[in-house]
Order: structure tokens, then C-alpha cells, then sequence
């Protein structure tokens, strides 16, 4: 059986280094699937037999990387204290460093300034950068090349010459600028990480929201125990002020939780003795005695977050391109900028000839007529402008944003690749029960024998549809004890079938409905009840519409996809329903298997096809639709089918989900244009000599927080939906 595992990775700086984490995962016997996301730090990998976390942690290790068990915030907080202490360093050594550099060019001359350049620029490049070449070290030692990899090079580079230069060779120092380089990409490191964190805040609520203690009822007395003490039966109190630590049920006690952060409900809501409450939640007003029903991974806020990681480290198609350039880009750079130099020594006179009117009015290009320093010039010029981080950061930072908000709205995204389906949706198929409707129908006429009510309640109890439960609570108050049942089987689409004493019961679908054409031209729902084959009565039941249903419906036309509703109920029910809405395609009396074959068929009129539904007869068409959106109430095969849950609300989510998506994905394409714009400019410029290696780094820095902040503002307007 399959399982998964999210794992929190530690000294990664680009995509390369995910890159790299990833391939080793999936070397890894018994992994199936790795994915690696650097905006998160987090690998997923799923497991198709039993791998022992040890395992994938050495996978990790071996290529350089570490796992750790902290959270997030105590891993970031740490990761960044670190980054600043180093430019601290760099600064207040290099900032000295460029003031006598200028002094010694133009107005006094320190016969020991290459010296002192080389020492100082040393400190900076191999003591504060320390952490850059150690990961340049590790790409290098396993054939592969990052971001840190064109900052190595570039800045030993510069340090180089100042020690040619202090051995007598006619070559301009640039020791200084090498200094510079790591000092810049250090404040683009700090700068760059307090963004991804800002922009990761989504998610870091989420976990912010698991209690670490709770305090546990016993017989000797109130114990505060850590929540991985906790397990199923204990009983907790919960003071108002305080969240919920875990899942269960009230034993004792009245009050109103604040569900906002978990399901995406804004309004309180109130709770007693018998309700269920979730982990995560506010306890707004009372005093509560809880009994715990669920912990660990099992508890909602759990599989919430899972959900959402898994969203996260999953990859859209649309990433496949950027992966394939950045996979070779890194290695193409430095040999372009290997190329560049040579000819630049080469033909030196002539480039500065064809050159010389442009360079005129760009100062920051150097002058010299010495061709060795202008080679090296170009070829640090080149090296540190290229760096591939926007890139990199593109597509995973708006999945982040855009997935960690879609749970903040009561959706969990669970298939990454919705983010991309959606903008081609042309229909939205929808189930009646359950997801058009509120899915809580009631008994609105009864016509059954006295004696036979008690029979059929104890029948209706053992199924979960929402009809079978209407008729237990409508006959929960006419009749006694449940009876021994035997041979039961549920036929999805059709009804139920039992044996008592030998006798055969069936509840379900009526063999000729127009004999309740009176009800079903009303609206209700006719379930049938038959007694050995005869006809003994029926149930005349009515569903509510959800609040949003019509709303939904019109939003999608709106937006030009065409809403169909596909259901098992009679022709009559669904017309009134479908009518009262605005839906104007509509498919009555279907089977499960017809319901996936409907979704085949708008399937081929060439565009994307949503399915929507809550049952276990929704299972197949939310799997064969392109994206399956299941409520959150419904069956768990139905949720486990699908691509997209509706944790809270009705079914204007879907147009939630649709919306979410197409703003997502415009903000990566737009990310992505961006990052390609930007070396497709700067890298020519910079082989022909025309940046400064201190103006490629700042804009280099500036390229990738330009990314993060695109990302961050379509999270603003990701707010504002649904």
C-alpha cells in the first residue's frame, strides 16, 4: 500500500540543489514519486513499500544536504540570523575595503593596498561567504552546478587576481569586486528569505494552529501533557481563549468556535455536548469537556496541512520547461562566459572599437586598454549576472501562495495540476444530493405500515446515503429497537437490499416513478419500499438547496463554462432543481457508470471537464473527470477520489477553485516570462562588456525578489476571492 512522507530539507540556495535532493530521493528503493520545492524547503516523496526515514535521510545527506525535525519557523529564524550575521561581516569589511580602493585609484596611492585587498577580500569571500562555497563545494563533488557555483566562481575569481597581481603579473586586481559579489549576495540572500518567508505565512498559520500541549482529565487530577502524549478516549478541557488541541466530541459544556483558519468559515459557531469539534479551532466563550476522538496525522488540521504540502511539492506541466533550462543553464553560463573572456583577449581591439561609442555613456564599464583585465572583467560580468534563482523560484513560489490561501478559504488543492487545468474548464458537472442541495434531505409524506416502520429503520440505519439517513431520523421517533438484519447490500444508484426472517426487503429506487408523479412534480424525492417484490409504501422526501447554488451557477456562466447537473434522481426532482437554479443541461436517473460515461462525452468535445459530487456513486466520475471536486462532508472514497475538497462551503468554492487557479497561473507565467526577459537581456549585455560584475549581482538579487514580490501581490488579490 502506498503511503507518503514530507521531509524538511536544510542548506538548499537553488533549484539545482532541489534538483539534485530529489534525484537522490527517488534512487531510494521503495520511493515511487520525489518532489522537491524549494520555496517550501520540504521534500514529499511516496513510498510504494516501507522505507525507513533513516533511509531517505542519508539519501539526503549523501549529496550534501541535511533533513531537519524543527518546525518551520524555528528552522527559518535560525537560517536567517545565520545569513545576517555573515553580512554584517562582509559589510563592515567591505564597505572600508571600496572606500580605500577609490582612494587609492584616484586621489593617494598605498604601496601595500594589494596586499591589504587581498587579506580583507579574503575574509569576506572565504569566511562570511563560507556557507556559498561550501554549497558551490558539494554541486561541484556530485558533477552538478547552482547558484552558489557562479557566485564561487565568480568571486575567487576576482580574489585571484590580486594574488597574480601581488606576484608581479600586469593585471588590474580585482579583489574588491570579488568582496562586493559576496557582500551583495549576501543582503540578497537576507532580503530574499524575509520575502519567502512573508510569502509562505499562509502555511506557517496552518501549523501554528497544532496545540503542543493540552490539558488532560484524569482521576488523579488536570495533567498538562504534550499533544504526542495524547491518545483517542482521553478527556481534555479546553478554557475559553484557548484552541482545541486535537479532534473529539464535547462531553461537557456550551460555546462558540472560531473555525476561520481551519475550515474558512468567517462566522463563529456555536457547539454542545454530542457536536463534534476540530483541532485548530478557537474556543470563543466556554468551558469544555472533550473527548478525544482522533490524533496525530489522523486529526483534519493534520491531513489539512498534508494536503496542502502535497499540493505544494508537486509539479504543474507548465514547470517542465523551466526545469529543462535550469538543468543546463548553470553549466552554459560559465562556458559563455569562458567564450566571452577568451574572445575578448583575443580580439581585444576590435571589440573595444565596436564598443567604444556605447561604452562612452555607461561609466560603470571599465576603461582600460589592458586586454587580460577586461577578459577577466567580462567573465565575472557574465558569471554572477546569469544566476537561474528567478527562475527557479517562479512556478513554486505562487503555487505556495496560491495553494496555502485556497486552504485558508475552506480548499484543499490536493492535485497540483488543477492550478493549470482550470483555465481550460469548459463544463462543471454537478451531482443533486449533497452538493447542489445541503446533502440533509427530510421525510416530507410517510405512507408505510405500522409494523413494518421498525423493519425498515433498522434496514436504513446501516447505509451512510443521505436519503437512508432522512428515513432513520423521520422513523427514529415512531419506532423501537433495531432488528438483526441479514444479507444486507447497497446496489449504488439503485437501493438497498436485506433479508429479515427470510423475508426480502427493498428501499430504493421506485420500478415506475410516474406512479408519484404527483410528488416528484413537486420537487420530492420517492424512495420505495418492496416486500418480497410487492410494493408495501414509500418515503416522499425533500432536499434543501444550498444558499450559494444559484449564485455558483450564474458565476460560471459568467465566466463562459457551461454548468450540467448529473444525478440519479427522477427526471421530475431534477428539472425543478436544475430550473429553479439555471441549469439548462441536465441528466436524471443515472448509475455511477453512467455518470463517468457523461464526463467521457463532454470530455471529447475538447475541453476540461470538472466533476463535482459528494457520494460513493461520484467516485468514478470524479476520478475520470479532469478535475474531481469533492465536498468535504461526503464519502471518503468520494474525497480520496478527488483532486480538489471543499472543506467549507457549497459549491461556489468550485468557482473559488477556478478563480484561485487562473490567477495562479497567470502569475507564473508572468514570474516566468520575468526571469526568462531578464537573462535573455542581461546575459548578451554582460558578454559585451557593458555591466559592472557589482550591478549584474545587485540586479541578480533584485531579479529574484521581483519574483517573490509578484507573488506575494497576486496573493493580495488571491485574498480577495470567493
Amino acid at each position: 500500500m502506498e503511503s507518503k512522507k514530507t521531509l524538511k530539507i536544510t542548506g538548499m540556495t537553488c533549484t539545482n540543489c532541489a534538483k539534485l535532493v530529489e534525484k537522490s530521493l527517488s534512487k531510494v528503493d521503495g520511493v515511487k514519486f520525489a518532489a522537491v520545492n524549494l520555496a517550501t524547503g520540504t521534500a514529499f516523496v511516496v513510498l510504494e513499500k516501507p522505507v525507513s526515514e533513516d533511509a531517505l535521510i542519508k539519501a539526503v545527506q549523501s549529496v550534501g544536504y541535511g533533513v531537519s525535525t524543527e518546525f518551520f519557523e524555528e528552522i527559518e529564524e535560525r537560517h536567517l540570523e545565520r545569513i545576517k550575521i555573515n553580512m554584517l561581516i562582509s559589510l563592515l569589511t567591505t564597505v572600508p575595503l571600496m572606500i580605500f580602493m577609490f582612494l587609492n585609484m584616484n586621489v593617494l596611492h598605498f604601496n601595500h593596498f594589494t596586499f591589504f585587498e587581498l587579506i580583507f577580500s579574503g575574509l569576506v569571500i572565504f569566511y562570511a561567504g563560507r556557507d556559498t562555497i561550501r554549497g558551490a563545494l558539494i554541486a561541484l563533488l556530485h558533477k552538478h552546478a547552482n547558484m552558489d557555483t557562479l557566485i564561487f566562481f565568480g568571486s575567487i575569481t576576482a580574489w585571484l587576481t590580486n594574488i597574480i597581481t601581488y606576484f608581479g603579473v600586469e593585471i588590474h586586481p580585482f579583489g574588491t569586486i570579488g568582496s562586493m559579489i559576496i557582500s551583495l549576495h549576501l543582503v540578497g540572500r537576507f532580503l530574499e528569505s524575509k520575502l519567502r518567508e512573508k510569502a509562505s505565512k499562509q502555511v506557517r498559520q496552518l501549523f501554528s494552529l497544532q496545540s503542543k500541549e493540552a490539558l488532560v482529565i484524569t482521576e488523579k487530577g488536570e495533567f498538562l501533557m504534550p499533544i504526542d502524549a495524547i491518545k483517542e478516549g482521553f478527556v481534555i478541557l479546553v478554557k475559553p481563549g484557548e484552541r482545541i488541541p486535537t479532534d473529539g466530541v464535547i462531553l461537557d459544556g456550551y460555546t462558540t468556535l472560531d473555525e476561520s483558519m481551519v475550515t474558512g468559515e468567517s462566522l463563529p459557531v456555536s457547539k454542545g455536548p454530542g457536536d463534534e469539534v476540530i483541532g485548530g479551532s478557537l474556543n470563543l466563550t466556554g468551558f469544555l469537556k472533550i473527548k478525544v476522538t482522533r490524533t496525530g496525522k489522523d486529526t483534519f488540521l493534520s491531513k489539512m496541512i498534508n494536503l496542502v504540502q502535497e499540493a505544494q511539492g508537486a509539479k504543474i506541466p507548465i514547470q517542465a520547461l523551466a526545469d529543462r533550462i535550469t538543468n543546463w543553464f548553470v553549466p552554459a553560463v560559465i562556458l559563455l562566459a569562458f567564450l566571452s573572456a577568451l574572445l575578448w583577449y583575443f580580439r581585444f581591439d576590435d571589440l573595444m572599437t565596436l564598443t567604444h561609442r556605447i561604452r562612452e555613456f555607461l561609466p560603470w564599464t571599465m576603461h582600460t586598454t589592458d586586454r587580460l583585465s577586461f577578459a577577466v572583467f567580462v567573465f565575472l560580468t557574465t558569471i554572477v549576472i546569469a544566476c537561474p534563482c528567478a527562475l527557479g523560484l517562479a512556478t513554486p513560489m505562487a503555487l505556495v501562495i496560491g495553494t496555502s490561501i485556497a486552504a485558508r478559504k475552506g480548499l484543499l488543492i490536493r492535485n497540483a495540476e488543477v492550478i493549470q487545468t482550470a483555465g481550460e474548464v469548459g463544463y462543471v458537472l454537478f451531482d443533486k444530493t449533497g452538493t447542489i442541495t445541503r446533502g440533509k434531505p427530510y421525510v416530507v409524506y410517510c405512507e408505510i405500515p405500522e409494523n413494518e416502520k421498525n423493519v425498515i429503520k433498522s434496514i436504513a440505519n446501516l447505509s451512510n446515503h443521505p436519503l437512508s439517513k432522512a428515513i432513520v431520523e423521520y422513523l427514529d421517533t415512531k419506532t423501537g429497537e433495531k432488528i438483526s438484519v441479514h444479507e444486507f447490500k447497497e446496489v449504488h444508484g439503485n437501493g438497498m437490499f436485506a433479508k429479515i426472517d427470510g423475508t426480502e426487503y427493498f428501499i430504493g429506487k421506485p420500478d415506475d416513478p410516474t406512479k408519484y408523479f404527483y410528488y416528484t412534480s413537486e420537487g420530492f424525492s420517492i424512495t420505495e419500499v418492496r416486500k418480497n417484490g410487492t410494493v408495501i409504501g414509500f418515503f416522499a422526501i425533500q432536499d434543501v438547496l444550498r444558499e450559494d447554488s444559484k449564485y455558483a451557477i450564474d458565476r460560471l456562466k459568467e465566466l463562459g463554462i457551461t454548468p450540467v447537473m448529473v444525478t440519479g434522481d427522477n427526471r421530475e426532482t431534477a428539472a425543478r432543481i436544475a430550473k429553479f437554479v439555471g441549469i439548462e443541461h441536465v441528466y436524471s436517473n443515472t448509475k455511477p457508470e453512467d455518470k463517468l460515461d457523461i464526463v467521457r462525452k463532454f470530455q471529447s468535445n475538447g475541453k476540461k471537464v470538472i466533476m463535482v459530487g459528494d457520494g460513493i456513486n461520484d467516485a468514478a466520475a470524479l476520478k475520470g473527470a479532469d478535475i474531481g471536486v469533492a465536498i468535504g462532508s461526503g464519502s471518503d472514497l468520494a474525497i480520496d477520489s478527488a483532486d480538489v475538497i471543499i472543506v467549507q462551503g457549497g459549491i461556489s468554492k468550485v468557482v473559488s477553485t477556478i478563480e484561485i487557479s487562473r490567477e495562479t497561473l497567470n502569475t507564473i507565467k508572468k514570474n516566468l516570462l520575468f526571469a526568462f526577459l531578464y537573462n535573455v537581456i542581461a546575459i548578451p549585455l554582460a558578454m559585451i562588456g557593458l555591466l559592472h560584475p557589482v550591478i549584474a549581482e545587485v540586479s541578480m538579487a533584485m531579479s529574484s525578489m521581483t519574483v517573490i514580490l509578484i507573488s506575494i501581490r497576486a496573493g493580495s488579490r488571491l485574498q480577495k476571492i470567493g
